[in-house]
């Protein structure tokens, strides 16, 4: 059944990436809901995906780890100010915020398990987290079934109306009539990683193939002095833009490239829902549950197979070299800066025969 409802809070309490996977959810409540007051819950500064989205009232943040100051600031904004709350996230916290937002509540709770009981008895509908075989997306939007509401599949871009002046100012005046290619190459934890060496190979095969390379990444010295390293001797050919540009910048950049290029991180799933074709490097993530969601994929199905180099409208997705591929872990020793030996074997011959088929 349809909840009546004139105030709603989406709770998304998750990285930046999974904030952008929160939006086709979103915009199925706006339309459902056109009247209503819609306001966000996400953790402190990973909200950026949400910029200049149209289809919420306002942006609440709270800390990953709040302090008791933290949490009675974020009580004072949320406490019963809702009618209807839903939780994206099956974990503790987020059905607690439910609890205290609004009477009505829907969320994903996980699989059946005697201490989380309690989370089935707090709200009136749910939907169980799989983990393994539904994608992210496709796992939000039946929190909208639960509504009873039309679902609303692509993602919605981050938007600025100072996105070209931006872009003007710190590229040249031909860049929007420009070949180029857009990379990304640090993700947020190592075991995500590729390997320098093919990052230089393929940098090197896209400038000999008449591209303009356009580097977008963090500003953190750790990441600019990766990113000194695939610049060396290349300052005709290779623009360096990480730290400067928002995500709606981004956004716009890669919307105006022939190709983007990155691994598992926020960029590659914000390339994914421009339209623009993109590579997007896997190692241990299981892209049944991860992988970027399709340019104008509209299925319940997830898009992607659990194995194999495979291409799903304009994304392809290149899988690292292993039997264990993919192995749902965080790398060969089990944490963030553990490496991959499945994407240390991945070789930029293999990214650069998809490029052929591409370019």
């Amino acid at each position: 059944m349809k909840y009546y409802a004139k105030r709603i809070l989406l709770i998304a309490t998750r990285q930046i990436g999974d904030v952008l996977l929160v939006t086709p959810l979103l915009r199925s409540l706006r339309q459902a809901y056109p009247q209503a007051i819609i306001d966000v819950l996400v953790y402190d500064n990973k909200g950026g995906m949400l910029a200049g989205n149209p289809d919420y009232n306002t942006l609440i943040s709270v800390a990953e780890h709040p302090h008791f100051g933290q949490y009675k600031r974020l009580l004072t904004q949320i406490f019963r100010c809702y009618d209807l709350a839903i939780s994206t996230l099956a974990g503790d916290r987020p059905l607690i915020y439910t609890l205290l937002a609004a009477p009505t509540r829907i969320a994903v709770v996980p699989p059946p398990r005697w201490q989380d009981t309690w989370k089935r008895w707090l709200i009136q509908a749910w939907t169980e987290l799989d983990n393994y075989q539904t994608h992210t997306v496709t796992q939000n939007l039946r929190l909208a079934d639960l509504l009873a509401i039309p679902r609303h599949y692509p993602l919605i871009l981050p938007q600025s109306p100072h996105a070209d002046k931006k872009l003007n100012q710190l590229l040249p005046d031909s860049w929007q009539t420009q070949i180029f290619a857009v990379l990304h190459l640090l993700p947020m934890w190592h075991y995500k990683r590729w390997t320098l060496t093919g990052w230089k190979q393929l940098i090197q095969y896209l400038t000999q193939s008449g591209l303009r390379v356009i580097l977008t990444g963090g500003s953190s010295p750790a990441e600019q002095a990766y990113l000194s390293q695939v610049l060396l001797n290349k300052p005709d050919t290779v623009t360096n833009l990480a730290g400067k540009l928002n995500f709606a910048e981004v956004a716009q950049l890669i919307r105006a490239s022939q190709i983007y290029i990155g691994p598992d991180t926020a960029v590659t799933h914000l390339a994914a829902a421009t339209g623009v074709t993109t590579i997007a490097l896997y190692g241990p993530t299981n892209p049944l549950k991860w992988a970027p969601w399709p340019y104008g994929y509209a299925a319940d199905s997830t898009p992607f197979q659990r194995q194999g180099t495979q291409r799903v409208n304009n994304v392809w997705l290149v899988q690292g070299i292993g039997d264990c591929v993919p192995c749902h872990q965080e790398g060969c020793y089990h944490h963030k800066q553990s490496y991959s030996r499945c994407l240390e074997r991945l070789t930029a011959a293999a990214v650069i025969q998809i490029l052929k088929t591409v370019l």
